[in-house]
């Protein structure tokens, strides 16, 4: 029979008291350590108490009052920004139809003729042709700094919608003539160089810019 079997409830208990290896009575647990407030803490807390009571009968006018504020402030806010970009807008509209004197001085435009015949009177019709382009970039460029961008194409260029439609057009033929010549390998020759000249009066002298 195994220790403890048949053995009473008192038996039992007896036994257990007697175990030194149990805990069976316990003290009272130890207080918590005493927190002293400092006195500012004290003198805050009555204040808000205070305040709290104070406004305690307008709390409901209060709420509404600062809802109010919150919502009008967000409508200046998206007010402000649509009636900010409408102006950005309209300035952008009156500057882009401004108008500008486009044209190169005269003597300029006609020193660059006279220097584009030089050297198509030498047979290098490319350069010719390419001098026209650039000078022509130039005289955009001067007019509006920031108008042609370092990426553009001098077809990008011809498409710009600044620039006046008959000089527009007068500019194109050029520009497809020196990307023939640079890109496409294709030698330019006398006739093309008389059109682009005659495309340069077009684009530089004043009667298409009347």
């Amino acid at each position: 029979m195994a220790d403890g079997a048949g053995l009473d409830a008192q038996t039992i208990h007896a036994r257990l008291l007697r175990d030194k290896s149990l805990q069976l009575t316990f003290g009272a647990p130890p207080k918590p350590p005493h927190f002293d407030e400092p006195e500012w803490l004290k003198a805050l807390g009555r204040w808000l108490g205070g305040l709290i009571k104070l406004i305690e009968p307008f709390a409901l006018e209060l709420f509404w009052i600062c809802a109010g504020l919150a919502v009008a402030t967000i409508l200046f806010l998206i007010l402000r920004d649509v009636l900010g970009v409408r102006f950005i807008r309209r300035r952008k509209a009156v500057v882009r139809h401004a108008p500008v004197d486009w044209r190169p001085e005269t003597w300029k435009a006609r020193a660059l003729l006279e220097d584009a015949d030089r050297l198509a009177a030498q047979g290098r019709f490319d350069e010719a042709t390419r001098l026209l382009l650039t000078r022509s970039i130039e005289d955009i460029d001067l007019k509006r700094p920031r108008l042609v961008g370092p990426a553009l194409t001098a077809r990008d260029i011809a498409a710009l919608e600044d620039l006046p439609p008959a000089a527009r057009a007068a500019f194109r033929p050029i520009a497809e003539a020196v990307e023939r010549s640079l890109f496409g390998g294709r030698a330019l020759d006398s006739d093309t160089f008389a059109r682009c000249r005659s495309d340069y009066e077009a684009f530089a002298l004043p009667p298409v810019w009347a």
